[in-house]
């Protein structure tokens, strides 16, 4: 079996238009139009990739990802009608690891799920563990612990983490982690990073609010230290 693609969309046009420019790309898509029948679907068969659109009847996209998120760390994209900064971080809150704004090109869709699928895979960063403090990263392994308890981190939070681990005390500017966590070869948006870091902070600190790890050294990037 290949790929496994679920896509969520209630618009038949929308839903029909991507299922055959994924098809076409190799992949198996699985079709729900409701939240309801999306997490139906994917208790049935997990999927590789999932597509959330926000707006969807009962259930709605930001619950789906919740839910979804709660059982399993696979990639989620979700599609939004408008570039809304609230609709667009409150998805990245609910757990999506990327977003995409209607109309967009199949093309920018097939290559958005390609670079989802790349950075799905474990870094590879050998077996070496790496201190910071209490905290413990295990590349190879996919394992990082606080003060001896392993953590549960998403695919996307464990690359992201794993980057700023990569060179300690350097601060890495928004556009440099899009390019190496989220595979992008053009300039992004800055927020995903912006709230990747704030979704980490909440799980490797243990004051969130006053990180000790994960610093943001203003109007240039973030930087790990110990």
């Amino acid at each position: 079996m290949g790929t496994r693609i679920l896509a969520v969309e209630d618009d038949e046009r929308i839903r029909t238009a991507v299922k055959m420019a994924l098809e076409d790309e190799g992949w198996v898509v699985e079709e729900a139009e409701t939240g309801e029948q999306a997490l139906e679907a994917f208790a049935r068969h997990p999927s590789d990739v999932v597509l959330i659109d926000i707006m969807l009847p009962g259930v709605d996209g930001f619950e789906v990802c919740r839910s979804i998120r709660r059982a399993s760390d696979v990639p989620i994209v979700m599609v939004t009608a408008r570039a809304d900064t609230h609709d667009v971080v409150a998805g990245l809150e609910a757990g999506a690891d990327d977003y995409l704004t209607k109309p967009f090109a199949p093309k920018e869709l097939s290559a958005r799920i390609r670079a989802l699928m790349r950075r799905a895979r474990k870094p590879e960063s050998g077996n070496t563990t790496m201190r910071f403090g209490d905290l413990e990263i295990t590349p190879d392994a996919g394992v990082v612990r606080r003060a001896g308890t392993e953590l549960h981190l998403t695919k996307t939070e464990f690359r992201l983490l794993c980057e700023l681990a990569s060179s300690p005390g350097r601060v890495f500017s928004r556009e440099v982690l899009l390019e190496r966590v989220w595979g992008y070869g053009y300039f992004g948006d800055g927020r995903l990073v912006d709230v990747h870091v704030r979704r980490l902070r909440t799980k490797i600190e243990a004051d969130p609010a006053n990180p000790r790890h994960v610093a943001t050294v203003r109007g240039l990037g973030y930087k790990l230290q110990g």
